[in-house]
C-alpha cells in the first residue's frame, strides 16, 4: 500500500484541529469525518484513511477526559463493564475487518451513523424543553445492558474502524436515559479505552501509517480539550441538537463520498 507523501502532511495536520475539536464536543472518536478528509484533502487509500485515526482517538479522548472528569460526570459501573466486555469484542470485530473491503466498511460506518443522528433529532425536536439533566446512578442500570451493549458495539467498533464513542453515546442517551452531558463522557473514556485494542489489531493487520496517526494526534490532543471545554459550558438543548444533527450532516457526507469515490 502506498503512505502519506510529505507534502501532504499540512491537509493532515488541519484535519486534525477538525477532528479533535468535534471528538471532544461530541464524546467520539471522529472517524467518521476523518476517514472522508483524509482520501480527499490528503489523498489517502481507504484502509489507511480507515484505521489510521485509532491512535490519535486515543490521545484525543484522553484530552476530552481530563475535561470530563472534573464535572464528575462519569458513572463507574458503565465504564468498567463497558471496557472488560468491549475490549475482546473489538480484537474480533478487528480481525474480521480484513474480510471486508474498504469500501464496504465505510459505507456501513456511514448508514449507520445517519440512522442513529435522525434517530436522536427526531426526539429531541419532539420534546422540547425536556431535556434531561440528573445524572444516572449506577443501581438505576442493569448489568446485562451494557453487557449486551458492549459486546455489540466493540464488535462494529472493531470492524468499522471506528472508537465507538457515537454508538455508545447514543446507546447511554436511548437506552439507559443519561442526560448528554453523562452520556458523553462516558463515551469519551470507552473510546480511548476500545481505540487501544482496535489500533493494535489494525497495526498488525498493515492497516495504519504511521505518519498520519502522529501528525493527527499532534493537533487533535489540544483540539480535543478545547471541544470538551465548550461542551460542558454549552446549554443542554442546544448540545443535544448540535450532537445529532452532526451525525446527520458527517453520516450523509460520507455515504456521498464513498459512492462518489
Amino acid at each position: 500500500m502506498e503512505y502519506l507523501q510529505q507534502s501532504n502532511y499540512l491537509p493532515v495536520l488541519v484535519i486534525g484541529v477538525v477532528v479533535g475539536y468535534l471528538s471532544g464536543l461530541l464524546g467520539k472518536g471522529g472517524s467518521a469525518i476523518s476517514t472522508p478528509a483524509l482520501q480527499i484533502f490528503a489523498g489517502v487509500n481507504p484502509f489507511f484513511a480507515l484505521a489510521s485515526p485509532l491512535p490519535a482517538s486515543i490521545s484525543s479522548t484522553l484530552s476530552a477526559t481530563a475535561v470530563y472528569s472534573r464535572e464528575k460526570l462519569f458513572n463507574k459501573r458503565v465504564v468498567v463493564l463497558g471496557a472488560v466486555f468491549g475490549v475482546p469484542a473489538t480484537v474480533v470485530g478487528s480481525w474480521f475487518s480484513s474480510y471486508l473491503p474498504g469500501k464496504t466498511l465505510m459505507l456501513l460506518t456511514a448508514l449507520f451513523i445517519v440512522t442513529l443522528g435522525g434517530s436522536l433529532l427526531y426526539s429531541y425536536l419532539r420534546h422540547k424543553g425536556s431535556s434531561v439533566e440528573t445524572p444516572v446512578n449506577s443501581d438505576d442500570i442493569r448489568a446485562s445492558q451494557i453487557v449486551g451493549a458492549a459486546l455489540f458495539i466493540g464488535f462494529l467498533s472493531g470492524l468499522l474502524a471506528n472508537a465507538g464513542g457515537i454508538l455508545f453515546s447514543t446507546f447511554f442517551i436511548r437506552r439507559l436515559k443519561m442526560p448528554i452531558k453523562q452520556a458523553l463522557a462516558c463515551a469519551v473514556i470507552l473510546s480511548a479505552v476500545l481505540s487501544v485494542p482496535g489500533a493494535i489489531t489494525h497495526w498488525c493487520l498493515g492497516h495504519i501509517d504511521w505518519n498520519i496517526a502522529l501528525l493527527l494526534s499532534l493537533t487533535a490532543f489540544p483540539a480535543s480539550y478545547l471541544g470538551a471545554k465548550t461542551a460542558v459550558k454549552m446549554k443542554t438543548p442546544l448540545l443535544e441538537k448540535l450532537f445529532a444533527g452532526t451525525l446527520v450532516i458527517f453520516g450523509l457526507y460520507d455515504i456521498f463520498f464513498t459512492v462518489w469515490k
